[in-house]
């Protein structure tokens, strides 16, 4: 189906954050439509238990299927298009997608969310091993599931180092492992030991997973080691190169900044979800989403109220 040329407000991204603001604008009244590449981050979640409201769990792609049809239901539109490039216009902004569509709105929200660096598996064997729950990228999102486990963490760095201490108020037996080669500190490694961490440092050579748990072969040991879960901290690249096309000066790590929920620089263009600086989590997105639909909604009314002014 053709997407429609206009709209006043497009929401890039039909994650947890776009989709809050399609829900608000919507009720809004406000003519808005959401497109997205079908690459949320949320699609890919086999259950989480942290999204309030589901004590006993929802599936991603049932999460974003509710919220699909909750904000379609008050009038959203929704369509699939990758989105490559905007620029201002007089009224507003041009969207162009990678098919040569163009689209045009008054304001536009942001909600693209990041790209995960993954482990170096076979698109089949790292899907195969996030849904058998062996391999995660969230300790904050599941670190709770995996209390008592014997826990892998990949990437000896300072990202690592913090992502091993967090998981550790959750299991006693946590191994931090290089990717290639380690790069902590002597004082990082004295807190992993002091913290009861244990600290490998042979790179990394290959992964076996299974269903019951991930086997680990590193260059110093003849034997693999097994894990009931493994944890990256290879970083995420937000996906954030729209904003940078309308000079959103972006920060050191990539990100929207924090204050482009409500004010970006740019007029009438907001951002939403893992794409802005702080918390990757569906909770923060949706708030996000509600904030940045609300300022949307808020500076069409003011510009309503100047044009109806000149006029009269």
């Amino acid at each position: 189906m053709a997407l429609r040329a206009n709209a006043e407000v497009i929401v890039v991204g039909a994650g947890p954050g776009g989709l809050t603001a399609a829900l608000y604008l919507a009720r809004y009244r406000r003519d808005v439509l959401v497109v997205h590449d079908g690459k949320s981050r949320a699609l890919r979640i086999p259950k989480t238990h942290n999204a309030p409201g589901f004590p006993e769990g929802i599936q991603g792609p049932e999460l974003i299927d509710r919220m699909t049809r909750h904000a379609t239901e008050f009038g959203a539109r929704i369509e699939e298009a990758e989105i490559t490039k905007i620029e201002r216009t007089a009224n507003g902004f041009r969207l162009c997608a990678h098919d040569g569509r163009t689209l045009e709105s008054r304001a536009v929200i942001l909600a693209t969310g990041v790209f995960l660096n993954q482990l170096d598996l076979s698109p089949e064997a790292h899907e195969a091993a996030i849904e058998a729950g062996v391999l995660r990228y969230c300790p904050v999102c599941d670190g709770y599931e995996h209390s008592s486990a014997r826990i892998g963490v990949i990437g000896c760095d300072s990202d690592g180092a913090a992502e091993a201490l967090f998981l550790r108020q959750y299991s006693d037996d946590i191994t931090l492992m290089p990717l290639s080669h380690p790069e902590l500190s002597k004082a990082q490694v004295a807190e992993m030991v002091d913290a009861g961490i244990k600290v490998e440092k042979g790179a990394l050579s290959a992964l076996d997973p299974h269903q019951d748990r991930m086997d680990v072969r590193l260059e110093s040991r003849d034997a693999p080691l097994s894990f009931d879960v493994v944890y990256p901290a290879l970083g995420c690249r937000p996906r954030a190169e729209l904003a940078a096309q309308l000079g959103v000066k972006l920060e050191a790590e990539g990100c929207v900044p924090a204050a482009a929920v409500k004010e970006s620089g740019v007029p009438s263009f907001f951002a939403a979800g893992d794409v802005v600086e702080g918390l990757d989590q569906i909770s923060v997105a949706m708030g996000h989403g509600a904030m940045a639909a609300t300022k949307a909604h808020n500076w069409l009314r003011e510009e309503d109220r100047h044009t109806l002014q000149a006029d009269t």
